[in-house]
């Protein structure tokens, strides 16, 4: 089984993160699973940091036609499935109308996956103005009543990277955070987004006290594996009526693409 990682930031410019993403990876898949990473393209941002852009909803948006390029390109390839490795999960609705691979979203998944854990659960952020679209994300999901909230964890972007090199005083400050969250009724609680993730669970930590964390990573490739599974075993797929569902033609989406300047990005497979 080939996975299609993608990230929301440019992996390139971060290395620590990547390599800890990768150890992490190797753990949690199956010996088969080949999970191959995917960034942002280069130059996306004006610094490796996408939260200055992706704080604003418009900003966010626009960055998020990308996926719909990488998804093409996953599915062009081979991939088996498409997983969406960022908590906002960018157009998750209109690229899995797209492709006809499997698409996981990470945020999705970990805010179902959270009340199969607990009847309530929270989540913790270091990009503060994303709460709203987090906030968006759970009540279109029908979870709005499981949800105590998402809050601040106290720390930003940076703090987490420094964190790969000496991560204690960083997971004391999520600890407290985390605490204060269970005091609100959190019964399970999602470290948002995967920069902490992967930090938290690399350290070995899954719980705080009797409350357990969703591994944002490792649950969404896991739940990539199982819909490749169940696709093959059963013809589960997407339904293809309405809207949002509906498969645009593609020689048409490649057009617009085109007219839009994100043709190019194509491979030379999703353009034939």
């Amino acid at each position: 089984m080939r996975i299609w990682h993608q990230s929301l930031t440019v992996l390139g410019d971060l290395p620590a993160y990547e390599e800890r993403m990768r150890a992490h990876i190797r753990k949690v898949v199956r010996p088969d699973t080949d999970v191959v990473l995917h960034g942002m393209l280069p130059g996306t941002y004006p610094a490796n940091y996408p939260g200055d852009d992706i704080a604003f909803r418009f900003m966010f948006t626009l960055h998020s036609t990308q996926w719909a390029v990488h998804a093409l390109n996953a599915e062009a390839a081979g991939f088996d499935a498409f997983a969406m490795c960022t908590l906002p999960d960018p157009m998750l609705t209109e690229v899995r109308s797209l492709v006809e691979i499997p698409v996981v979203g990470c945020g999705e998944t970990c805010f179902h996956l959270a009340t199969m854990y607990g009847r309530r659960f929270g989540m913790l952020l270091f990009i503060d103005r994303m709460a709203a679209r987090y906030l968006e994300q759970i009540e279109d999901h029908g979870l709005s009543r499981h949800c105590v909230g998402v809050a601040p964890a106290g720390f930003d972007f940076n703090d987490v990277l420094g964190a790969f090199d000496r991560p204690g005083p960083l997971i004391d400050r999520f600890l407290a955070a985390a605490r204060r969250m269970i005091a609100t009724g959190a019964e399970v609680i999602i470290p948002g987004e995967i920069p902490l993730n992967v930090l938290l669970a690399s350290e070995g930590i899954r719980r705080v006290d009797d409350v357990p964390l969703i591994d944002s990573l490792a649950v969404t490739l896991k739940m990539a594996e199982m819909m490749v599974d169940l696709k093959a075993s059963t013809g589960l797929a997407p339904s293809r009526r309405g809207w949002s569902n509906a498969a645009p033609p593609r020689e048409r989406v490649k057009q617009v693409l085109e007219f839009y300047g994100l043709g190019k990005y194509l491979s030379s497979q999703g353009k034939s």
